[in-house]
């Protein structure tokens, strides 16, 4: 497995539509996309031609660099890009050039490694400083942070806010309403934040902590359980209804670390059996004009692991947890999935041997899991 360096580019046409497509073509042919850059819009270098976007990313491949050149060609041409015996640079929809194929050094017809004069491109050096500033030179011996800090190409670069999607989440990105679900401790919030900023959506959090009943609730649960269930109701239903009236965050896409229905896992735990069915009046009364997902990934976490989470957090009222709480709540939420597969897609993913926080490694693996279960629903 070697791990290659690719600088991508577009001047003709919809541009950052070439460089997604590009990108997405490259994880379909050649290998796993590692890391993405920021996208980088530039004059023409060496010609009078439109302005480029311009982007690096890294990939793991089993190619040979060889190999790996002719397919980079051959999504060029796939992709429109119209090569002429004319001399000089030219306008292109896709452009791929390889930059470093791990440390190899090579002089062939058709490939030169590392790709020749890169050192003096600063819309080369300044995307790849950015996913590789340690990444060393084979023949110069400099890292690229310092090559592109003695670089004295003065070309204007200007980044742009779009940013190309990863192609692990181009499956994910056909939900515009996701949510994230399961036990306290099981990492939604986090999740919905990291989802969101990979999709460039917005997120929608739990307002737990503006909560006045819940400090109350774990020091005297049956005193402040139908308070509690009912004020959190009610603010799930405002805010989701609330953020559904500025239609931009819904043309963008929004990732919530709740679905609303959990109002019933949770009453079910805390609620005396005539306290239950009125409560689950109400809900059905609320739900009824709430927006809904398209999408749940729920988390399936241990709740010992979960215990150990909620410990790290550090939130004081949290600590009083038991375990046999968190174990009502998984099985509250194993009876309550068939009912969510009703309202929309449902994917479950078992995080108990993940750590996504720490680990990115461990968060592609979580997306892969969903992925396959994507694609084994479509």
């Amino acid at each position: 497995m070697a791990l290659a360096y690719i600088s991508i580019g577009s001047n003709l046409g919809n541009r950052f539509a070439y460089l997604q497509q590009g990108i997405n073509a490259c994880s379909d042919n050649i290998g796993s996309v590692h890391a993405i850059s920021t996208i980088l819009e530039t004059p023409a270098v060496g010609f009078d031609g439109n302005p480029f976007l311009n982007a690096c990313f890294s990939i793991k491949t089993t190619l040979t660099a060889s190999n790996l050149m002719q397919e980079l060609l051959a999504i060029e041409t796939k992709h429109g890009r119209i090569r002429s015996t004319t001399v000089g640079y030219q306008n292109r929809t896709l452009d791929l050039d390889l930059l470093f194929y791990d440390d190899l050094v090579l002089n062939e017809a058709i490939l030169t490694l590392p790709h020749p004069a890169m050192e003096k491109r600063r819309f080369v050096l300044q995307p790849l400083a950015e996913i590789a500033p340690n990444k060393v030179h084979p023949i110069l011996g400099k890292t690229i942070t310092l090559l592109l800090a003695e670089c004295s190409d003065n070309t204007e670069l200007n980044a742009i806010t779009q940013t190309l999607l990863h192609p692990l989440y181009a499956n994910i990105k056909q939900h515009d309403f996701i949510c994230i679900e399961g036990i306290i401790g099981s990492g939604k919030t986090t999740l919905a934040k990291t989802l969101a900023a990979k999709l460039g959506y917005k997120t929608l959090q739990e307002r737990f902590a503006d909560n006045p009943f819940l400090p109350k609730f774990y020091r005297k649960p049956k005193r402040f359980a139908f308070p509690l269930e009912l004020s959190f109701l009610a603010d799930r239903f405002k805010q989701i209804n609330e953020e559904a009236e500025q239609l931009d965050l819904f043309q963008s896409g929004v990732v919530s670390d709740y679905h609303m229905s959990k109002s019933l896992v949770f009453a079910q735990n805390t609620l005396s059996e005539d306290e239950y069915p009125l409560f689950k009046q109400l809900f059905e009364l609320m739900s009824r004009s709430a927006n809904q997902p398209t999408l749940c990934i729920y988390l399936r976490q241990t709740p010992m692991r979960a215990k150990d989470n909620i410990k790290k957090r550090g939130r004081s009222y949290e600590q009083q947890i038991a375990i046999e709480y968190l174990e009502k709540l998984a099985t509250g939420y194993d009876q309550h999935l068939p009912f969510l597969r009703t309202q929309m897609t449902v994917v479950e993913v078992d995080v108990s041997d993940l750590d996504f926080v720490l680990h990115s490694n461990d968060l592609d693996e979580l997306v892969h899991r969903v992925n396959a279960q994507l694609d084994a629903s479509a």
